[in-house]
């Protein structure tokens, strides 16, 4: 038995599953099961397992009990525990949504438009913290309030802030329950990736995505647009005059979701494409 046995045994069964990645999923888990990169892989990939060596058996075992799990259709990204965004390692599991590129585009418009530090940012329904904590890092800004319904993600989101050294306030409630009164008008930015999926839809989602992705960060209700409809309505009461709100929509919400905003009294209501050119984030400015 050799790593390029064993990588071969891991794409067969994942493809077989029908993981249509399954070859580098293969791969990624091979090299965590066995602390490796690409370069020591190719170097040691023919060369016999020993089958006296118990730590090698031990990460035979590890790995092949991932495959397993994924297999099973359990996303990579929470086997490994870990996910990529905005060129930041953030901890994933089964309690949040996996950050996903799409909502770079939020952040990247967020850091081209809001540049001073000494903005006081509010991101709802934070999940892992992606958001919260990349504007944090990436932005500097000194004030960064989170808030999410779920107790777990919550833990998870903490987890990430320390991990990358921000000093994030976390709070547990929903939406803008969350945060004291003592705070309406004193933020310059809110953010929100809120659950926007209708729920006849999920159903027709990936097996990774609606068996093992928490359900209430998935599910936007009947039309998708629960959660835009009670954040613009109380969003102009947290916000300071000339505040600015950003929030990431489906490719199909851009109208919707800017009619909303614009009946809340928001004004310069614009939608703002993602790179592969469909309809990613709605903002508005609360008026002077």
């Amino acid at each position: 038995m050799t790593l390029y046995d064993l990588l071969n045994e891991g794409s067969a069964a994942l493809l077989q599953a029908g993981d249509t990645d399954g070859e580098n999923d293969a791969k990624l888990l091979l090299f965590e099961a066995f602390h490796l990169d690409l370069v020591h892989f190719l170097m040691d990939r023919l060369r016999p397992l020993s089958e006296q060596d118990e730590q090698v058996q031990e990460q035979i075992r590890t790995y092949r009990s991932m495959i397993t799990k994924r297999a099973s259709r359990i996303p990579l990204q929470q086997i490994l525990g870990s996910q990529e965004f905005m060129g930041l390692e953030f901890y994933v599991n089964e309690h949040v949504l996996i950050p996903r590129q799409d909502t770079e585009t939020l952040v990247e418009l967020v850091l081209q438009e809001q540049q001073s530090t000494e903005k006081k940012l509010l991101d709802l329904c934070t999940g892992s913290g992606c958001i919260a904590i990349s504007l944090a890092v990436k932005g500097g800004y000194e004030s960064v309030t989170a808030t999410d319904l779920s107790e777990e993600a919550l833990k998870v989101a903490e987890r990430n802030a320390k991990a990358h050294q921000k000093e994030i306030i976390f709070r547990q409630g929903d939406l803008f329950t969350a945060l004291p009164q003592s705070e309406a008008g004193t933020f310059d930015i809110i953010t929100s990736n809120p659950p926007y999926i209708p729920t006849a839809v999920i159903a027709t989602l990936e097996p990774e995505v609606r068996e093992h992705e928490p359900m209430m960060a998935l599910d936007g209700t009947e039309d998708g647009l629960k959660f835009y409809r009670q954040i613009a309505k109380k969003a102009g009461t947290w916000l300071k005059p000339g505040g600015v709100i950003y929030l990431e929509i489906g490719y199909d919400q851009g109208e919707a979701v800017s009619g909303l905003l614009r009946e809340a009294g928001f004004d310069k209501v614009r939608v703002v494409k993602d790179l592969p050119g469909k309809d990613r984030v709605v903002c508005g400015i609360w008026p002077d």
